[in-house]
């Protein structure tokens, strides 16, 4: 059990500079990722060779390395995670093999997963509702203006929300899926506006780095800067530091603490020997 616990306590530090760092700058450096896979595959090599069961610690790792490599790109260009978070999600796919069986592993992931869906869904509505409170009479302003932009969305979604509804009558299953389609284009229109109206900031172009989102199109002589997911690259920053004293950026909300909570909450779930996919 030491060597599992070697990895997690790594992890836990590593993933705490993290949330040090992406508080602090806003990013979290290739380094520290990289460095967790580094540090993370040589304990296993090096356990193995002195471990009775041969290198099969080793190649979960591996094979933990190369499933965390697909999620975390597919979050990335799904446009769920910024770079860094990827990363960090990859980083973790070398230390949560914590057992020889494959099947047992996958099963493990699947816990930390839940649990990180969780964790992320309650953390950033818990920000979302500080954001809008703190800004609410911008955010009020920009919440009807956005209901009033996807009113096309918004008002089908609901007529068929309460068609739905009508037909829990018959079943109480239409009236739950009723309920939640009438609410989820609130719940767009919410994010959106607390995105456009709290998200968004204007800084002075000295202070960009690599990977800041633009919140705009930015045009330098004949050349548009796009603003686009990957952020902008030090070439872009050179040429609007040149004509542009300002600029607005999209800012998103530091993710990192969410994978802190979740690996305390699965490092518990561990301990106790409790298996939260199947359980809930």
């Amino acid at each position: 059990m030491y060597e599992a616990i070697v990895l997690l306590v790594l992890a836990l530090v590593w993933i705490i500079f993290a949330v040090i760092q992406d508080l602090r700058n806003r990013e979290v450096a290739n380094w520290l990722n990289f460095s967790l896979i580094i540090f993370a595959l040589g304990f296993r090599f090096f356990y193995c060779l002195f471990s009775a069961d041969g290198f099969s610690f080793f190649y979960q790792g591996l094979i933990g390395l190369g499933i965390f490599f697909v999620i975390g790109n597919l979050l990335y260009y799904g446009r769920m995670f910024a770079g860094g978070d990827a990363k960090l999600m990859i980083a973790l796919g070398a230390v949560l093999p914590l057992f020889n069986d494959f099947f047992v592993n996958v099963n493990f992931f699947l816990s930390f997963f839940l649990v990180f869906l969780v964790t992320g869904t309650g953390y950033s509505l818990i920000i979302s509702i500080f954001l809008s409170v703190k800004n609410f009479k911008i955010f009020k302003k920009e919440f009807m203006k956005q209901l009033v932009m996807k009113k096309k969305m918004v008002c089908p979604l609901m007529f068929i929300g309460l068609a739905l509804m009508a037909l829990g009558f018959f079943d109480s299953m239409f009236f739950a899926f009723g309920i939640m389609l009438f609410i989820l284009p609130y719940f767009y229109v919410y994010a959106k506006a607390v995105d456009e109206c709290c998200m968004v900031k204007k800084i002075k172009s000295s202070k960009l780095t690599e990977g800041d989102w633009l919140y705009k199109n930015v045009k330098i002589g004949k050349k548009m800067i796009k603003a686009n997911w990957d952020g902008v690259s030090k070439e872009d920053i050179k040429k609007i530091k040149k004509k542009y004293r300002e600029v607005k950026i999209r800012q998103g909300i530091a993710f990192t603490p969410v994978f802190l909570i979740s690996f305390v909450i699965l490092i518990v779930l561990y301990f106790l020997k409790i298996d939260f996919f199947n359980f809930f």
